[in-house]
């Protein structure tokens, strides 16, 4: 009768074929690595591009969410409120610092042209403008992003109670409403990746936080 093999060798062997597998998956790894880099080194999105305009406008643009989530999260008495509001400022700070690192990963500044002027590449239905001698300013860049003035943060700060969560709930929709037309423009114009996962991602999660809030504004009897 043929020797069975002893449990010895059995261990050996299984030793091998996983220590056979992590090499090559670790083969497998650096390779991809590598051609990562290559691809990285040579399509990079460059200052001008949709991605660094994008990446730029949108830090902005979600750091008044974030202040804005934060305050009511502070003082609201509505728990779902309360719930949607961490949500909004969690998520959006962690948009916020992979659009920081984008740039930093592309070597480019973190603040760049006229504000919105990278929406108007090509034949985008959501160009707001033609060449920098017509661009928007800054304050103007920012109202039709849908975001706050200094008097409307001042008022919010200001409020209590159901007044407070009211005019939040108006300033954010409002505020969302100006970050899907950016996030659209992007799925639009622009190519890299992972900057378009995340614009899809503010797409369809801002749009779905609208309706959300929309849904507690009729709860609390919020009017205009």
């Amino acid at each position: 009768m043929a020797d069975e093999p002893s449990a010895g060798s059995s261990r050996r062997w299984f030793v091998i074929v996983v220590a056979l597998i992590l090499i090559a998956g670790l083969a497998f790894a650096v390779g991809r690595f590598s051609t990562f880099g290559t691809q990285a080194a040579v399509s990079s999105p460059g200052t001008d591009s949709p991605e660094a305009g994008f990446s730029r406008d949108m830090q902005v643009h979600h750091a008044q969410a974030i202040e804005m989530a934060m305050e009511i999260y502070r003082k609201t008495d509505d728990e779902e409120l309360r719930v949607l509001s961490y949500d909004i400022a969690t998520g959006q700070a962690g948009q916020r610092g992979e659009m920081y690192d984008w740039l930093v990963q592309w070597g480019l500044p973190q603040s760049g042209g006229p504000m919105m002027q990278w929406m108007d590449a090509g034949d985008s239905e959501h160009a707001h403008g033609g060449s920098s001698a017509d661009a928007m300013t800054d304050e103007e860049a920012h109202a039709a992003m849908g975001m706050a003035s200094a008097a409307e943060i001042a008022a919010l700060k200001a409020a209590t109670g159901q007044q407070a969560d009211c005019q939040f709930l108006a300033l954010m929709i409002r505020h969302h409403e100006g970050a899907i037309p950016m996030a659209e423009a992007l799925l639009e114009l622009g190519a890299d990746p992972r900057a378009l996962e995340v614009a899809t991602a503010i797409k369809n999660g801002q749009t779905a936080e609208i309706d959300a809030m929309k849904s507690i504004q009729t709860r609390l009897g919020c009017t205009d």
